[in-house]
């Protein structure tokens, strides 16, 4: 599944799911333009792609900001070229229940994890159709699939990505760019960690009684972003571990 000569841009690429996704990309082929507001750790993950033989840029910024974003997409265009990859994956995922979701914590989550891929796609799709090939791969969650006790405005915001992307998969089809979304379930990552979330005691009452890896979203990622997946769009691939199936 080589990517040479491709351009991916990776949001929230500093550490996680993105860092993951980030390497793998590089490591089919692809040069990559990490993005992230944490600067420093976008440096890092391109930085190991770059020690690893690849090419790899940096670029620190919000995902869900206009301004950020077009900066970005030309520093990318500018250093390694056009456009043709783009994986919304920065994102917020935080625990809170309904009555303490404050209209501001909503507004807040919505531009990050909604708003946000919906700017970089309109960033990067006239790349794609200038050059009559594209990838968007959207992280949305199992949460969106199952819902999630004290995440109604996560759950809300990743399902909108799920419909935001059959609806654009719909509209570009027939221009050489397919949209497909990836949604993680139960994946050990920083984020995970971090969560109020007891992994051990929770992983025994999923299928597979064991938490997923970072690698196992970015070899899905990697294959929607390749040749080979040409007639794949509108496509929802859920990498859960047998937690959701439909």
């Amino acid at each position: 599944m080589s990517l040479a000569g491709k351009v991916a841009v990776v949001t929230g690429g500093a550490r996680g799911l993105g860092r993951a996704i980030a390497v793998r990309l590089a490591r089919d082929g692809a040069a990559v333009s990490v993005w992230d507001l944490n600067g420093q750790g976008a440096e890092e993950t391109a930085r190991m792609i770059r020690d690893a033989g690849g090419r790899a840029i940096a670029c620190g910024g919000n995902s869900a900001k206009a301004d950020d974003i077009a900066a970005a997409a030309a520093r990318t265009r500018a250093e390694l070229g056009k456009i043709a990859i783009l994986v919304n994956n920065a994102a917020l995922s935080p625990f809170c229940k309904f009555a303490d979701i404050t209209e501001q914590v909503w507004d807040d989550l919505m531009q990050v994890n909604l708003k946000g891929p919906f700017l970089c796609c309109q960033a990067a799709v006239p790349d794609m159709l200038e050059l009559g090939w594209g990838r968007i791969v959207n992280i949305s969650s199992s949460s969106a699939q199952t819902g999630s006790a004290a995440q109604t405005h996560y759950a809300a915001s990743k399902a909108g990505v799920i419909g935001f992307t059959k609806s654009l998969a719909q509209e570009l089809a027939r221009s050489g760019i397919t949209v497909n979304t990836v949604p993680p379930g139960f994946v050990d990552t920083e984020g995970l960690q971090e969560a109020p979330v007891d992994i051990a005691a929770f992983a025994p009452s999923t299928p597979m009684k064991r938490p997923g890896r970072p690698e196992n979203i970015a070899a899905a990622v990697a294959f929607l972003a390749s040749p080979d997946a040409d007639y794949i769009t509108g496509h929802t691939l859920s990498v859960n571990g047998g937690r959701y199936s439909n």
